[in-house]
C-alpha cells in the first residue's frame, strides 16, 4: 500500500477524497471508505429519490475534482487511500432501497464485491481512464451493477 500522506490532514480537498479520513486504514482502505459511506447513505435514505439521486450527482462532480486534484497533488494515479469514489458508489447501489441494517449492509458487500472484481467493461475503464473522471467512474459502474443486483434481489424477494 501507497503511503498515506500527512497532507490528507491539513488538506480539506485531501481529507475529502480520503473519505474524512477512512481512506487513511492501514489495510483495505476501499472497504473502510465504504465503510465510512454507510452512515451517510442512513441519512440520506430520508431524501426523496429526486433529491437523493440530484445528491448522488453532485458528489460524482465534485468527487471528479476532489479525486483528481488530489492524484495530482500526490503524484499517483487512484491513490489506494482515495475512497471519494466509494462513498459514490455505495450511495448509487442505494438508490431506491429502502433503509434498513440489512439492506445496508447487503449492499456494502455487493458494491465490494464489483469494487474488487472489476468485471468488463469496469476493469477497462480503471486501467484506461485517467484522471478524476477515471478514478470515478470504475466506482459508478461497480455502484450501477450493485444497484441492478440489490434491485433484482428484491424484485426476486
Amino acid at each position: 500500500m501507497t503511503p498515506v500522506p500527512k497532507s490528507i490532514w491539513r488538506n480539506p480537498i485531501h481529507f475529502l477524497a480520503f473519505g474524512l479520513g477512512s481512506g487513511a486504514a492501514p489495510f483495505a482502505p476501499g472497504t473502510f471508505g465504504t465503510l465510512a459511506a454507510i452512515p451517510f447513505y442512513w441519512m440520506l435514505s430520508f431524501l426523496s429519490l429526486p433529491t437523493y439521486l440530484l445528491v448522488v450527482l453532485v458528489a460524482m462532480i465534485v468527487g471528479i475534482y476532489l479525486c483528481g486534484r488530489t492524484s495530482r497533488d500526490l503524484g499517483v494515479h487512484d491513490h489506494s487511500g482515495i475512497v471519494w469514489d466509494e462513498f459514490v458508489g455505495y450511495w448509487l447501489t442505494m438508490a431506491a432501497v429502502p433503509f434498513s441494517w440489512q439492506a445496508a449492509l447487503w449492499g456494502f458487500a455487493i458494491f465490494r464485491v464489483f469494487d474488487v472484481i472489476k468485471p468488463w467493461p469496469i476493469r477497462t475503464v480503471d486501467r484506461r481512464v485517467a484522471g478524476g473522471f477515471g478514478i470515478m467512474f470504475d466506482d459508478v459502474l461497480a455502484g450501477v451493477y450493485a444497484w441492478s443486483t440489490m434491485h433484482l434481489w428484491f424484485w426476486l424477494h
